[in-house]
């Protein structure tokens, strides 16, 4: 990254363990690492697309990058200052917290969770303008409103704003929350799913609406999907990156070119043949999977933890963990693979002999 990055994570694992519950009355408390050694940077006005199966630890590592989510290890900075370190001592930070939060906004998969239901829309925004621009008048604060409404294409915004949030339908509601996070003027967005629930004709046109806006507003993205043509639509519009997630780590990032055109890891290759009408003119191949089950994210594999289902899959995989190997074109592009590396040793492993490839379904 040519300058200094706005927001960056560095060795970030997250934990969850069950203590107090019906397991832990017998000793049985298990630990769940949702996020597994993540380092991330992202710039001003950078877009970076985060996929993976659902329970990979998406939405942890996004709350932890806003600050909703505390890190079990490892930092989470914001223009050089530590997150949490300005929360517990915000006096002696470089960056107030409150500033923090004000500046790392997020957009949830189901919007009404952003919205009160017994508030009419227009009540609803108006809270985070009073709280962070107690300056702004009642005129000012609605005039703010209804021309980002306009900006969206919800016009006149009399005939939204004077609604609640169940009388809009879903990409309106959508909408109204980008609006919501907007009016703060943030430096990064975490869209967290926020177009897995429009149907498919209204996918694309928020996704330029955003893209739209990022230019107007110059923020950033951390944009989440479980859908590779999406994460790829939005990263090519921008020029932004992709990060796959699987079972809690990054196992590859890099540009749509190397991720799509070329990916490294072989869980990414299972994402591009899962995904419906990437290539349009490419014919059908294997399935990509030893086996479909994820493993037990409270008992992980040894070794590459996508070992069990990888189809390339060899007996160093079983023994090491793959780090960071460089895969091409920028430095911070990497594949958690040792099939990355020319060199690795695995190509001199043994093949796995048991647990044969499943058929295609």
């Amino acid at each position: 990254m040519a300058s200094d990055p706005m927001l960056s994570m560095d060795g970030v694992s997250v934990e969850f363990t069950d203590d107090g519950g019906v397991l832990d009355l017998f000793g049985d408390s298990e630990t769940v690492r949702a996020v597994n050694d993540v380092s991330l940077e992202l710039g001003e006005e950078e877009t970076l697309t985060l996929i993976g199966e659902s329970g990979c630890g998406k939405s942890t590592l996004g709350k932890t990058a806003i600050g909703a989510q505390k890190p079990t290890s490892g930092t989470v900075s914001y223009r050089g200052q530590d997150i949490w370190e300005a929360r517990n001592d915000s006096k002696n930070a470089s960056i107030p917290f409150d500033e923090i939060r004000h500046s790392l906004q997020i957009i949830h998969q189901d919007p009404g969770s952003a919205l009160n239901p017994n508030q009419r829309i227009l009540t609803s925004l108006q809270l985070p303008l009073k709280k962070w621009y107690p300056e702004l008048g009642r005129e000012e604060r609605e005039e703010r409103i209804h021309t980002l409404f306009e900006r969206v294409g919800m016009s006149p915004p009399s005939d939204y704003l004077n609604r609640y949030p169940h009388q809009l339908s879903g990409g309106e509601t959508q909408r109204a929350v980008l609006v919501r996070a907007l009016l703060l003027n943030p430096d990064l967005i975490l869209a967290d799913e926020a177009i897995s629930a429009l149907d498919v004709s209204l996918r694309v046109e928020m996704m330029d609406l955003m893209l739209e806006l990022q230019d107007l507003f110059q923020t950033s993205y951390l944009f989440i999907s479980h859908d590779l043509s999406n994460a790829r639509y939005i990263a090519e519009k921008s020029g932004g990156r992709i990060a796959v997630m699987y079972l809690g780590e990054i196992v590859e990032i890099g540009t749509v070119e190397e991720i799509v055109e070329n990916p490294q890891h072989p869980y990414t290759k299972a994402l591009q043949w899962a995904t419906a009408n990437l290539y349009e003119d490419e014919d059908d191949e294997e399935f990509p999977l030893r086996k479909i089950d994820v493993p037990d994210p409270t008992n992980l594999p040894s070794g590459c933890s996508f070992h069990p289902r990888c189809p390339n899959a060899r007996e160093v995989c079983k023994r090491q963990h793959p780090g960071r190997i460089h895969a091409g074109g920028d430095e911070e592009n990497y594949a958690r693979c040792f099939r990355a590396d020319d060199t690795h040793e695995y190509w001199h492993s043994p093949e796995i002999a048991d647990e044969p490839p499943v058929d295609s379904p």
